[in-house]
């Protein structure tokens, strides 16, 4: 879903990237930039701190060593 929003920028910075990046591309353009900023940031701050999380890496690690333990006894 798309979201409007409304920026103040320098009137030579608005120029340089109507004139560069083309009329109605800018927004495309800066979404571009500022997503991998925005976007991974989160993700990392999220996995830290779901690391962070002893219960929760307790229960993990459970379940991972009862996954073994089931393949471990499946016949091949």
């Amino acid at each position: 879903m798309q979201k409007k929003l409304t920026i103040s920028i320098d009137e030579q910075v608005y120029e340089a990237l109507y004139h560069v990046i083309g009329k109605r591309k800018i927004s495309n353009f800066i979404e571009n930039l500022i997503r991998p900023k925005i976007i991974n940031k989160n993700l990392e701050i999220a996995y830290q701190q779901m690391a962070a999380d002893s219960q929760r890496e307790e229960n993990a690690e459970d379940w991972n060593e009862g996954i073994i333990e089931d393949f471990g006894n499946e016949p091949w």
